[in-house]
């Protein structure tokens, strides 16, 4: 009888844990465990980051201040930064401004309307650098979307201008 007696305890000690994992493994018992993925800060979907904290210089080197106004040009106009201007013109411009930048794009008929403005005449020609970098970057509104996705680096930007630039010259 003591060794039944002892039996019995010892399979209720090697059972009773067994059950009790059965219990927390199928979610009878539910335990919210702690990971550190649920305390950092996240983002839904779609939704807009956080914007720059103040003073902060982005990583590739500042674009430009608004408070300062339009920026200077630190990109020369020499022939690689034509060329490599022409191809993101070529992919991003081209089809509202046109080959010649006339405004004259294959998308420049559906847009009522406001047309493309033509980069040869008028108000383009009187822009500094800085102003025609600043379009590019943040658009016009309404009319015009940004391009700082399209051109992610401030480099890529100043490569059209200057590209933009020679357009100007040649169609003087």
């Amino acid at each position: 009888m003591a060794v039944l007696k002892r039996l019995i305890i010892v399979l209720g000690l090697a059972i009773l844990p067994l059950a009790a994992g059965l219990l927390f493994t199928y979610d009878i018992i539910k335990i919210d465990w702690i990971s550190f993925m649920e305390i950092q800060p996240s983002f839904s979907a779609q939704e807009d980051p956080l914007p720059l904290p103040a003073g902060s210089v982005p990583v590739q080197g500042v674009a430009y201040i608004p408070a300062l106004g339009a920026p200077a040009n630190p990109v020369a106009a020499d022939e690689t930064s034509l060329a490599r201007g022409k191809t993101q013109y070529e992919i991003n411009c081209v089809i509202c401004h046109g080959a010649s930048g006339k405004g004259n794009g294959p998308f420049a008929a559906f847009l009522n309307p406001t047309k493309p403005a033509n980069l040869l005449e008028g108000r383009p020609l009187t822009l500094s650098d800085g102003e025609i970098f600043m379009t590019i970057t943040e658009g016009v509104s309404g009319t015009m979307p940004s391009l700082k996705e399209n051109l992610p680096t401030p480099g890529m930007r100043w490569d059209v201008v200057n590209y933009v630039r020679s357009l100007q010259k040649a169609g003087q």
